[in-house]
């Protein structure tokens, strides 16, 4: 399989995530549902890990993590914080919000992530990342005005509010990965296995609040799509990986091609979900895919 080919599953499965997720969330209670998507998650990593341990052949080296010392693992316990802050936020918004909305958002991921290299590691930008910024930013101003057509107004809605902080705190995990993948030396394997781990343990204290009602809380029903949510990212992130390994792969175009996830939820939102105002959120929606486009190509 092509690297090209490997990027496009990518998308094509993260899609498929925030699909899952907007099923799962529709008229459900939204804690246990991110609780136990992140537990199906580490079931599937827990497998993997005995699989690993009874037969160490059977899996490529690239996903076996190697030991850590107690120190790299509070590191890693700090990131699915972080990680598990960011879906909080994201899965209140998916809730609330039509996808063909909430989907533009989180896309934004990648700019914020680029502004706060700029800030903290002082990067600078280049004529491309310049260009793909000033896109992003107007077409997001754009779906903010298609927004209006159904009522949501950007700047006062709090749905709007969480998946703005939701994507703020996934470009602090995108800035932390590249501490703990770069100057700490951490695998891709040892990140991955042991953050998805450690989500469930993160998210303990909050659905025992939601089981004994310290607020008031929805209902939550059991769904297919919970573990749907939980499988789609896993695959999306294989393929990754598995891309990336390709020599040829160039990482710009990998990432950028992965943006096309945010096509798929928008179509998928109408279809599926039958929102409505597709037409006159088509272009800002592919306009913020161009702006991040060029933001990773730069």
């Amino acid at each position: 399989m092509s690297w090209i080919v490997g990027s496009l599953l990518s998308a094509l499965f993260l899609g498929f995530y925030d699909l899952s997720k907007k099923h799962a969330l529709h008229g459900n209670a939204v804690l246990p549902v991110l609780f136990l998507s992140t537990v199906c998650g580490a079931v599937v990593w827990l497998a993997l890990l005995g699989v690993g341990m009874a037969v160490p052949a059977a899996l490529p080296a690239a996903f076996v993590p190697a030991p850590m010392t107690p120190g790299q693992h509070g590191l890693v316990f700090l990131k699915s914080v972080i990680v598990a802050s960011s879906w909080a936020f994201t899965y209140f918004g998916i809730k609330h919000l039509p996808l063909s909305l909430a989907a533009p958002i989180r896309a934004t991921g990648p700019l914020w992530t680029l502004l706060g290299a700029l800030i903290v590691l002082g990067e600078r930008p280049s004529w491309l990342e310049n260009a793909g910024i000033f896109v992003t930013l107007a077409s997001f101003w754009g779906l903010s005005v298609a927004g209006r057509a159904e009522g949501v107004h950007f700047h006062r809605n709090k749905w709007v509010g969480c998946m703005v902080a939701g994507t703020l705190c996934g470009a602090v995990s995108g800035l932390y990965d590249k501490h703990l993948l770069g100057t700490v030396g951490l695998s891709a394997a040892q990140v991955q296995a042991w953050f998805t781990l450690y989500l469930p343990v993160v998210m303990l204290p909050l659905i025992v609040g939601w089981w004994r009602r310290w607020w008031p809380r929805n209902e939550f029903h059991w769904r297919w799509s919970i573990a749907l949510i939980a499988l789609s990212l896993l695959v999306a992130d294989f393929v990754y990986f598995e891309a990336l390994r390709d020599p040829e792969a160039l990482v710009s175009v990998v990432s950028s091609l992965r943006r096309g996830s945010t096509l798929v939820a928008f179509a998928g939102g109408i279809w599926l979900f039958h929102e409505t105002k597709g037409a006159a959120k088509l272009p800002a929606v592919l306009g913020i895919v161009a702006g991040i486009t060029l933001t990773l190509l730069g």
